[in-house]
């Protein structure tokens, strides 16, 4: 029987850990409007949603959609900044009982974890192996099933009110209305219109959710199927070994085994490759020595950079906000062998007022 953790209610619920919510859920949005309105009265705002919380009268808000788009297009729905404090204060609490539940090569929203680390072990794997099997989940966030979700997360945690508290913000979003609507074994006419599925890909909880939702097929991969080089980071997922037919059938297992979750393999970004025709994972394009970063990625940098010329022009963003972002891009690019692109891009922008 695995582990299961009571009482957790009241440590969500305590003024500490609300006050410890709050701090972490302004960091980079301290002077938004909605933030400063909550900090304006924090104390009186904090202990309002305590005592909710503790009345079981909490209801979460409504969500703003919106639509962003990177390397895709993608909706993206933010929740009121009461709520993010929410989701916070559970976050806080809940996810370390389970992180330690985790696979060691799950990497995305974890601590001393992330893209970085994730990068580091993959081309360790690349390095020892013929072939990999990469797949990615078709539209993840917004086909997670709600009912199995909750059941996960009822395996692992006997407290009734921090239960319901998981189903409210679970259900305070679905996308039932949107396609695919995919029928699994077992499925009637109206299955795929009546479970509820999906959860927003701007909530912190939705972070936790994505791992812990494929966190059984994640041993699976490792124990049942005893596959050593293995590495996820939330839907993209991969297995190296030195024998295609092996891999191709890993594949169809996994299909199957994806069903029970009500979730489907991409098929056309789905398959096995060679490690030296170079294979893109985490916005770069590895080969067996070497890594590039991504086009696409250098097209997003160039546009934010005029973007951010006019903006500085304008007066709208200091010079500070510039260097950060440019900092931040170059710690991602000089993962890859980009020392003449970063040479080349930098100094051909130039930040002028008026």
């Amino acid at each position: 029987m695995p582990k299961t953790f009571k009482n957790i209610y009241p440590k969500i619920t305590d003024f500490q850990n609300l006050l410890l919510a709050a701090r972490r859920a302004q960091k980079g949005k301290r002077y938004r409007e909605s933030t400063l309105i909550f900090n304006f009265d924090l104390e009186a705002n904090l202990f309002r949603l305590q005592e909710q919380l503790k009345s079981k009268t909490y209801k979460h808000g409504p969500y703003k959609d919106f639509i962003v788009r990177d390397s895709k297009k993608r909706l993206i729905s933010a929740a009121p900044y009461r709520d993010r404090v929410i989701h916070h204060a559970v976050i806080n609490i809940i996810e370390p009982l389970f992180d330690r539940g985790f696979i060691h090569d799950t990497y995305a929203c974890r601590r001393g974890k992330g893209t970085h680390a994730a990068l580091f072990r993959y081309r360790h794997f690349l390095k020892r192996y013929k072939y990999v099997l990469k797949c990615d989940i078709r539209k993840y966030f917004q086909s997670i099933d709600h009912q199995i979700l909750l059941q996960k997360l009822a395996r692992k945690l006997s407290d009734r009110d921090t239960l319901l508290l998981l189903a409210e913000i679970i259900e305070s979003r679905s996308f039932n209305e949107q396609p695919p609507h995919i029928y699994y074994p077992g499925d009637d006419l109206f299955t795929p219109f009546e479970r509820k599925r999906g959860i927003p890909v701007g909530n912190l909880t939705s972070q936790f959710f994505a791992n812990l939702y494929l966190n059984d097929f994640d041993h699976w991969i490792k124990e049942d199927l005893r596959a050593g080089a293995y590495i996820r980071y939330v839907d993209d997922f991969c297995i190296f070994g030195n024998e295609k037919s092996y891999l191709n059938e890993l594949r169809s297992l996994i299909e199957e085994y994806l069903l029970g979750l009500r979730l489907s393999i991409h098929k056309g970004k789905s398959r096995v490759h060679t490690v030296k025709e170079g294979i893109e994972f985490l916005g770069f394009r590895h080969l067996p020595e070497r890594a590039r970063i991504r086009r696409e990625n250098v097209r997003r940098f160039i546009a934010r950079m005029k973007r951010m010329q006019n903006e500085y022009a304008e007066g709208s963003i200091s010079l500070s906000k510039v260097g950060a972002s440019v900092n931040s891009w170059i710690s991602h690019a000089s993962y890859a062998d980009s020392y003449r692109l970063r040479e080349q891009l930098i100094p051909s922008f130039a930040f002028t007022k008026g």
